[in-house]
């Protein structure tokens, strides 16, 4: 019989990884904008979080990062990495696929109708750089996930609906095994910036996937305008917890009943602004954490970025929650520092999959061998720096290349090479 767990999904950061400020409302992005960037480093912090990760006794995925620059988007738009106007290739170059929350939305096994795991890719045609992920996501989702007799994998919502993913979704259930309601987070304005989730997207997504109990909610039009540019950066849910800022939603009485009256057993923590201001929530990523729970009924457990301990009023009410009698016992920071510069924390980096990991191509599934492995490959092939105005250096291109052909030949998905 099959076992259901939870599978974090991890993108690894491509060598092309750097902060040419391309996401409209991320401030982190926006703030770091024209920084030189540090591949290697970012890649390698990725690998020991997912090391991390495996300590904790949690099963661990990945993604490969995608090919860049991206020269079929480049050819459609009539040019090539020579001669691509400079915001061209700095859009063909993002290796904004790393955050992996955005890959696709995720409806497991007990969920839906036909008794199978469904992924809806997610089309980001809000964002240029992140436009043209989908393709090679879709490609790597119908590797990892083959076996139709248990997956279904769906091309992305058509456009003009903008759909990011599981970063705007969170399921509530007993346990991750158990039948669950899934909640669809949509935006409808966000002041200065645009709201990313439409929910048309999102009704689609929910019927492409075949869910049965669902609940759609507004993110809050606040928290959008102070930089929420995902719910993932606002409010975070793990199995019957809903961890998340009081802002967070547009209408949370309203939503707090209908899920309350859908799950009696749901436990909302939410964080008072007044403890936690809405500014300090998004700048230490507090909610992008992942929120796990450790085997041998050990609780929940938070992943933070390292940012989170930096912010006093965040740590000070971190220390209070674990402390209390509440499900959330422990709190591990990480560093992906290189990450967060660029706009996305821990849990941006991963997407959540409720599968049996051995019906899963094993290729994508991690182990400390093939994390050593990929440690090295990063270590001795990714650049060091790269800065926004070398993106057209003709040897760095190479090198980035070269980097990515490696990875993938040593984890045996040379096929995903162009």
């Amino acid at each position: 019989m099959s076992k259901l767990v939870e599978i974090n999904f991890d993108g690894i950061i491509g060598p092309s990884h750097n902060y040419a400020g391309l996401s409209i409302g991320n401030i982190a992005s926006s703030t770091h904008a024209g920084e030189t960037a540090y591949p290697r480093e970012a890649a390698l912090q990725g690998i020991a979080k997912m090391r991390h990760n495996l300590e904790l006794g949690l099963a661990q995925g990945f993604f490969m990062p995608l090919d860049r620059p991206n020269r079929t988007w480049l050819e459609a738009l009539g040019t090539d990495p020579a001669h691509a106007p400079r915001n061209l290739l700095a859009n063909a170059m993002s290796a904004s696929s790393m955050w992996a929350a955005n890959a696709a939305t995720v409806s497991p096994m007990p969920d839906t109708i036909d008794g199978r795991c469904h992924l809806t890719v997610a089309n980001l045609q809000t964002m240029p750089h992140r436009s043209h992920e989908w393709t090679g996501t879709l490609a790597q989702l119908r590797l990892a996930f083959a076996d139709e007799t248990r997956f279904a994998v769906h091309a992305p919502v058509p456009a003009p609906f903008g759909d990011e993913g599981a970063a705007n979704h969170m399921r509530i259930c007993a346990s991750h095994d158990s039948p669950g309601v899934e909640l669809f987070i949509y935006g409808v304005s966000g002041g200065p910036f645009p709201a990313r989730q439409h929910i048309e997207a999102s009704m689609a997504v929910a019927r492409l996937n075949e869910a049965q109990s669902v609940i759609f909610a507004q993110q809050s039009e606040q928290a959008i305008a102070a930089g929420a540019f995902h719910n993932d950066v606002v409010a975070v849910a793990n199995e019957h917890v809903l961890f998340t800022h009081e802002q967070a939603f547009e209408n949370p009485t309203s939503f707090y009943a209908d899920l309350r009256d859908q799950v009696p057993e749901v436990e909302i923590v939410e964080v008072p602004a007044d403890r936690v201001s809405l500014a300090d929530a998004i700048k230490s990523y507090l909610f992008n954490a992942q929120l796990v729970t450790l085997p041998d009924d050990a609780g929940m457990a938070l992943i933070l970025p390292t940012e989170a301990q930096d912010n006093q009023s965040v740590w000070d009410y971190l220390q209070e929650l674990i402390a209390g009698n509440g499900p959330i016992r422990r709190l591990c920071p990480v560093d992906v520092r290189q990450s967060m510069a660029n706009g996305g924390g821990p849990a941006c980096l991963r997407l959540r999959v409720v599968a049996d990991p051995e019906t899963v191509d094993q290729r994508f599934i991690a182990t400390p061998e093939k994390l050593a492995q990929m440690s090295d490959i990063i270590a001795n092939h990714w650049p060091e720096t790269i800065n926004p105005n070398q993106l057209s250096n003709v040897e760095l291109l190479n090198n980035i290349r070269v980097a990515r052909h490696k990875l993938l030949e040593a984890c045996g998905l040379a096929e995903l090479d162009r």
